[in-house]
């Protein structure tokens, strides 16, 4: 089972990323994007990596990011 941590501040988006922790993104209450790492970030965009060749922006007011992690 796994535990999912909401990502709101620079410090938390920061220790997802450092962890290379896998992200789920969700917008208006839909997932948009799941397993990817946070490979940037910045007051407005964050950038998660899918994959070696899929790289997806996500506007940082628009959506909600959480970090899962395994018990």
């Amino acid at each position: 089972m796994a535990i999912n941590r909401r990502l709101e501040t620079d410090q938390d988006f920061q220790e997802a990323m450092d962890r290379q922790a896998p992200i789920r993104v969700f917008l208006n209450d839909h997932m948009v994007d799941s397993g990817g790492v946070i490979t940037r970030f910045d007051d407005q965009i964050i950038a998660v990596q899918g994959s070696v060749s899929e790289l997806t922006y996500h506007q940082r007011q628009l959506c909600e990011f959480f970090e899962t992690r395994k018990r």
